[in-house]
């Protein structure tokens, strides 16, 4: 495509055009520069791309859009802001894949990722062929696609659109995470469906207070984002988007009066079972193979987006009740010790909270909880998560996340603080994998040891670096090593 068609794409962002050339991809990192790229010079919180452009041209770069000229000789395109410039061009780069597909879009702090499994298993359930965009990855069918982020930047996000549609798929269901509204990265993309979990601390770090965060959450439900919704009426901060929401939305909940309510709920270290209900309509037994009155929420969300979609309730049941497990979302390992090893990502204070709560409920004997916090994030949570682990746990292990490019031990102390204030016990092991190996070494009959904060991810980083560390193997060889000790 040429350089020159594209900038018609920006009609607002573009200033001035020098020179013109045909483009064969698009980038944003010169670290993924293979040759004939359209480089986009953003300038960001840390980095500003306008000092890499001359490396990226180097190498193979063949053209620049930029907020400055620069002394480089290959055409330029001068535009008000380059992310902006981004997000109008990708699209039209790939052919605008998402105008081919079903999109269907999940926000909130909790439950995004399980409550897309969910939905994706619904709609294949229905028939279509699925991709999925999100936290553990992206996938077309049980292909999996790597990714980086939650919702990806513009150009990897329609990258993965194009080649999803190509290869068939046509209906996404995506997790829509509040950094991708607050930087625009999906404002050309129109959703079929946009469901609301809930909102609770989190990303502190970008937005300051919880009323910018959820602010930025709501804007989601617009009608230039969204054709119909679906929002959690038993979450608080919900009235104010049922208050202003001026697209057809539907309700659940448990607690309230919701148009897809749930009742008669067993929750067991199996599972939970419980029955769903739409008014003045049949109820639909459901037994989930994923525990926790938190899933009960995630299976009302995906069956609400099911049900704007058209899907009938025993094609619904007969999906959710499919779903073994989500990635690192109280996943129980295959251990076979006399406890229970449960891999979950809550690395927010009411995650942490859920988790916790839902593993007292049927544990035999002693809980044990394996968590930390995250470096360069929102430090005001590592207090709060230190006092649910001490309230809820029997024994808190603190250990480091992904400490990234702080002082591990800083982060520790911070959450010691919390934990300082409960009755609780608690050791402080700051290496993760000597952390485990304790934790696995001190299990006894019935003890349920939770591993919180990583759940799918496969990597640690720490000092910047991203290292190994897929617990899941790292859980299999320390017990191996206990074994042979």
């Amino acid at each position: 495509m040429l350089l020159s068609v594209l900038c018609e794409k920006a009609p607002e962002q573009v200033l001035e055009r020098k020179g013109d050339c045909e483009i064969l991809e698009l980038s944003m990192d010169n670290r993924r520069i293979r040759g004939g790229e359209l480089f986009f010079c953003i300038s960001g919180a840390r980095f500003d791309a306008h000092n890499f452009a001359k490396g990226a041209v180097e190498k193979g770069a063949c053209a620049l859009v930029v907020e400055r000229y620069l002394d480089i000789d290959v055409p330029q395109v001068l535009v008000k802001n380059a992310r902006r410039a981004m997000t109008d061009m990708a699209p039209a780069f790939f052919g605008d894949p998402a105008r081919e597909i079903k999109m269907l879009g999940v926000t909130g702090t909790k439950g995004k990722t399980t409550t897309t499994y969910l939905v994706k298993a619904i709609m294949e359930e229905q028939g279509y062929r699925c991709g999925l965009i999100g936290t553990t990855g992206n996938m077309i069918g049980k292909e999996y696609l790597p990714s980086e982020f939650t919702t990806p930047e513009p150009i990897d996000l329609h990258r993965t659109l194009r080649q999803m549609a190509d290869a068939g798929v046509n209906c996404v269901v995506m997790e829509v995470s509040a950094h991708a509204i607050e930087m625009e990265r999906l404002v050309h993309v129109h959703f079929d469906a946009g469901c609301y979990t809930n909102l609770s601390q989190d990303h502190l770090d970008l937005f300051g207070t919880m009323e910018k965060y959820f602010e930025c959450k709501k804007r989601f439900f617009a009608p230039e984002w969204i054709t119909n919704a679906s929002v959690n009426a038993d979450e608080e901060t919900s009235a104010s988007i049922l208050r202003d929401i001026t697209v057809p939305c539907m309700t659940y909940g448990i607690a309230v009066n919701a148009d897809l309510f749930a009742r008669d709920i067993e929750i067991t270290e199996e599972g939970v079972s419980f029955v769903m209900k739409l008014h003045n309509m049949q109820e639909y037994p459901v037994h989930l193979k994923l525990t926790g009155m938190f899933n009960v929420y995630n299976a009302l969300a995906a069956a609400s987006v099911g049900l704007i979609m058209g899907v009938d309730m025993p094609v619904i049941t007969r999906a959710l009740e499919g779903v073994r497990a989500v990635p690192g979302r109280a996943e129980v390992l295959d251990t076979h010790t006399p406890y229970k090893v449960l891999l979950d990502y809550s690395h927010s204070p009411d995650a942490l909270e859920n988790i916790l709560t839902t593993v007292r409920e049927f544990t035999r004997n002693r809980v044990i909880c394996l968590f930390g916090c995250g470096g360069d994030r929102d430090p005001l949570k590592r207090p709060i998560m230190g006092e649910i682990g001490g309230r809820l746990s029997d024994l808190s292990i603190l250990t480091s996340d992904n400490p990234r490019t702080e002082d591990p031990y800083k982060i520790l102390e911070q959450v010691e603080e919390g934990i300082k204030k409960t009755d609780g016990k608690y050791v402080v092991i700051e290496n993760r994998r000597a952390a485990i190996k304790y934790a696995l070494s001190i299990g006894q009959d019935g003890d349920v040891i939770v591993l919180a904060g990583k759940g799918h991810e496969t990597y640690q980083e720490i000092g910047g670096v991203k290292n190994p560390f897929d617990e899941k193997i790292v859980v299999q060889e320390l017990l191996r090593e206990l074994e042979n000790e």
